[in-house]
Order: structure tokens, then sequence, then C-alpha cells
């Protein structure tokens, strides 16, 4: 989300927002007078700006390849500002898509238009980024705070929630509708695995509290829950005490198997905080594979490195450290943000896909994939492959695959050139390895190219699915919210 974003609006669009004053559902118009046929607007303590601009921004997303344009944008002033337009809507058979922060840097958790709407009401969450309150072991916070924002202020402090993104300038309500993966993930799950307690508007416009012990079934829904039952408005999210510093261990593989079996290794020794791998390659179209893995240290005990590294089968003389603080560590992606944007790439289509495949089949079908990869359509992007734990994830409608292990495989491929035509054919070839990754068990990570149709997501919810079906029933009957996902049309 832009920082500067709310504020512009306040300023330019003012007296927009006191001249609309209804809405009328036969010619699905706002008009600035309650006239005959028309309803009334209830009063909003925040803002409903229908510029052109401003539904234009809430039209795109990080990915840049779908465009669905709203009649309007929410900027809440306050959570019933939700509650209210969410009654709005359901009474007058209008969309509303949520938990989300209008503009790309909230948008890396929606790269296919999933937090878009067309002719309905888009919610731009970042109206509402306050950090209520910083305890011992956790942090109560608005769902449109960023997680950079909250580790700024818990860090000083020696806590930060156990697993975080890549990327950190995604909001927590967005990461927590998704479900939120990281390197530490092989330790503490996902994010929607250490939330504690949330607060929801769900689909009737109830604010409803929401935990383990109260209300639990919507509790469970919600995380992960792709924005079908419910907009998290607050979270209470579980802190851990780190220390100050962290040493990074790269270390090259030529060996894919030798690569996924010493990730699982270090999945179940725990002897790093974190641990993520990637596929790397050269200017030759030469493939290598890089661990990334990372201790967090105090300075008067640093770790041991010859010990950290004992049994690993990278190639010898390829590992190398590097010291800095927690916080640099985790936001280590912000200069390269920040070199992208500079370069015009971050503006450029990105036809990603995030998968879950099954361990049984990884290397497997990380060979497919590979093959029918060749370098020119990677180029310098980044192919993230590492394991993580699924009995650690206990949402459940995250959807990933059965058994001890499994591994994020994410092709984060930029389309350059941007062409409609390049665009297409690259997603082509993410279904080519969709469906082979459906043969296999595996699952797709729903913020990318996956499931689009009600079929596809039958199948991706198996077991789940009636389960699914029957809570959406329950929690938003009148199907108003996040219609982007096209799971209920």
């Amino acid at each position: 989300m832009s920082s500067s974003f709310l504020p512009r609006r306040t300023v330019l669009q003012g007296a927009l927002v006191a001249a609309v004053t209804a809405f009328n559902p036969v010619s699905r118009s706002w008009a600035s007078e309650v006239q005959s046929g028309s309803i009334p607007l209830p009063t909003l303590d925040g803002q409903l700006l229908l510029d052109d601009a401003t539904r234009t921004q809430a039209a795109d997303d990080y990915g840049h390849i779908i465009s669905r344009k709203p009649w309007a944008v929410l900027v809440p002033g306050s959570v019933q500002d939700i509650v209210k337009m969410v009654r709005f809507a359901r009474a007058n058979c209008l969309r509303i898509a949520g938990a989300r922060g209008v503009g790309d840097d909230d948008e890396s958790h929606s790269t296919l238009g999933q937090a878009q709407v067309a002719a309905g009401i888009v919610i731009d969450m970042s109206g509402l980024s306050r950090i209520r309150s910083i305890g011992a072991t956790s942090a109560w916070v608005d769902a449109g705070v960023r997680w950079i924002q909250l580790l700024t202020a818990t860090v000083p402090q020696g806590k930060s929630p156990p697993t975080l993104t890549d990327y950190l300038e995604l909001s927590i309500g967005g990461t927590l509708s998704v479900g939120g993966i990281g390197g530490q993930a092989f330790r503490s799950g996902l994010q929607v695995d250490n939330v504690l307690e949330l607060e929801v508007v769900t689909g009737r416009g109830e604010l409803v509290c929401c935990s383990p012990l109260l209300n639990p079934t919507l509790f469970n829904a919600v995380r992960g829950g792709l924005g079908q039952f419910g907009i998290i408005v607050g979270a209470r999210v579980r802190l851990v005490s780190v220390p100050p510093q962290a040493r990074t261990f790269t270390a090259t593989y030529t060996s894919l198997p030798a690569f996924l079996a010493d990730q699982k290794k270090l999945d179940d020794d725990g002897r790093f905080d974190y641990v993520e791998g990637s596929v790397v390659t050269a200017a030759d179209g030469t493939r290598t594979f890089q661990l990334e893995a990372v201790k967090y240290f105090a300075p008067a005990s640093p770790p041991n490195n010859a010990a950290l590294l004992a049994g690993l089968a990278f190639v010898p003389g390829s590992a190398q450290t590097a010291d800095s603080s927690y916080l640099d560590f985790v936001n280590r992606l912000a200069p390269l943000v920040a070199f992208l944007k500079a370069q015009g790439l971050w503006g450029l289509p990105h036809p990603w896909i995030n998968m879950f495949v099954p361990q049984a089949c990884a290397a497997e079908f990380v060979r497919f994939v590979l093959d029918n990869t060749p370098p020119a359509e990677i180029g310098q992007d980044p192919v993230l492959l590492y394991a993580f734990r699924p009995p650690k994830i206990t949402a459940p409608f995250v959807r990933v695959p059965e058994g001890a292990h499994a591994f994020l495989f994410a092709l984060l491929r930029t389309a350059n050139p941007g062409t409609p035509q390049n665009v297409a054919a690259l997603m082509a070839k993410n279904q080519l390895f969709l469906d082979r990754l459906n043969q296999l068990g595996g699952k797709a990570y729903p913020v990318s190219q996956g499931p689009r149709t009600p079929a596809e997501w039958r199948e991706h919810f198996g077991v789940r699915w009636l389960e699914f079906a029957s809570l959406k029933r329950v929690f938003d009957p009148d199907n108003v919210l996040t219609p982007g996902q096209g799971i209920f049309p």
C-alpha cells in the first residue's frame, strides 16, 4: 500500500465524497441526493471514493494482468464503516472485496485479481492501520497494519512474529486471509497458525470476535479462508523473543536430490531458525541450487559455523556467511524492491505461480518444470524451492499435500516484454505445471495462478469442499464477499 495514498485522497476528494448520499439500485449508480427509488448511504466515519483515478488504481494489483474496475472504494474511518457497508451491499446486491490495501505495495499476495471486484466496492484497508497494543507474547493490530510496521515496533523490544513472508510490505489482514509462508514455517507453521484472536466482519454484516475458544468455527474458517467468510479487521498476533543478530549461510548444490534431502534434514533437526532455497540460473543457462539458512544470535554468543554446516552435502568451498541485524535480515528485500521500481520492472506483469509439492515426487516435478522452462523465461527472477512441514499447518482451508514434508516451489516471473502475448504464453505454461501438480497430489498456493472455476476449486479443497461451501452459506449467505477468486460466481 502507498503510505501517501490516504492523505492524498482525503485532500482531493472531500467535496466529492460529501456530495454522494444515495445509491440507485435500478440504475446501479450513485446519486448526489436522495431521489425517488434511491437508497440513502449510511453515515460513514471514513470516505466512499468514486473518482476515476481511485477506482482505476483499485482495479490493479501486483500481477498487472487482471483489471476489474469497482464502482467505489471505501476508505474506512472505523470498523463500523465496514459493518455498515457490508450490510448496505448485502441489502442492495452489491459485491465487496476487502482485506487489501489499494496499490502495488500491498498486492504481492494478489497477482490475478483475487482482491478486485467489478462493479462493486473495494475496501482499502489502509484506512485501518493502527497498532493497538504490544504485550509480552502478542500484539493487537488493525488489519491494515503492514508487517514491517509491526516489526519496527516490536524488534526494539526483542519480539517478532514467529513466521514472516519474505516481503514485509503486505498487510496483516491480507496475508492472514491466504496463509503467509516464509523460511520459518518449518518450525512455526504459517502466519495463520500464529494468530491468537481475530475481529471479523462477516458477510452478514456482523462484527464478531473469534479465537480457538470463542467462535472457533469462524476462526478456523477465516484463517486462510480467502476472504470468503468475513473481512478481517483486527488480529492478535503471536510474538516470540528473537536475538538481535542474524547470521546468513549460503551454499551451492549441483545435485537436486541432495539439495532437497538436506532441507528436510534441517527442517527436522532445527539447527537453523530460517531455511529457504532457490534455483539459480547462470548466464550460460546452467542451473544450480542455493541453500539459504539463518541462525539468530546474541553478539556475546555467536554461532558455531562448523557445527551448523556439519553433515550437509553442498559443493565444498561454496559456503559463505554474512552477519546483519535481525530487522535488516527480515527486511532484506527492501533495497531490491527499490531497485526494481527504479528500473521500471515493478510495474510489468507478473504471471507468478506458487505451488505446494509433495515430498515423494518433488525431484521429479521440479525437473519437469525446469526442463519446460527455458532460461530466457526466468532471467534473474527468483525461483524459490524450500521445505516445510504440513503437520505444522492448523488452518483447515489452507490446502497442502499430505506427508511429513512438502516443498514450496515458486516461479516468481516478470513478463518482459509485458505484451499480452508473452503473458498468455507464460500463463499457459503455468497451467501445464498446475495440471501435472494436481495429478501428483500437490496444491496451488492461491496467491497467484491457481484454481479459477468452481469445479477447479472443488478439486482444490477436496475433502474440505462440502465444509467450505456450507460455511459460506452460514457466514456469507448472499455471496457478498470476495468474488475475485471465482469460487462462488
